[in-house]
């Protein structure tokens, strides 16, 4: 493959992307969270929280906001308290070794109280959404 075709393909996987990332927030918000962009990640090595840094593309092109690992968090009213979640929009519902590392370590410091993967899922002409629960994925305790 030419890198020109490469550069393609990337640009319309990134904008498929991004188009599954909204339908994902959108249906979060049609169940009745309180949906927002995720702007922190783990540091494996110090195992600590950090803001992720914007990233400039280049001129002419739009700053890219922090790309926090997961996508987004999002809340709602559970009685007199709030349930407060993670989400990570993966088109096939899988993680990387290092992403799962980073769940476990959101789930055991109380940062969520779970995360959802969101899934595409195509249903003749129509694309779906399935939410995965991480600790029935992974069998994580």
């Amino acid at each position: 493959m030419s890198k020109k075709k490469n550069s393609i393909r990337g640009k319309k996987s990134r904008a498929a992307g991004a188009r599954f990332e909204l339908k994902v927030r959108n249906s979060l918000e049609k169940e009745g969270w309180i949906v927002d962009k995720w702007t922190n990640n783990i540091n494996l090595k110090e195992r600590k929280l950090v803001k992720v840094k914007n990233k400039f593309l280049g001129p002419g092109k739009p700053i890219m906001l922090g790309a926090g690992f997961p996508d987004f968090i999002a809340f709602r009213t559970k009685g007199k308290s709030y349930e407060i979640i993670g989400v990570e929009a993966r088109t096939i519902g899988s993680l990387s070794k290092e992403e799962r590392e980073k769940c476990e370590w959101y789930l055991n410091n109380k940062i969520f109280s779970k995360i959802l993967i969101a899934k595409k899922e195509k249903e003749e002409r129509k694309i779906n959404i399935k939410y995965l629960d991480f600790k029935e994925k992974y069998n994580k305790t």
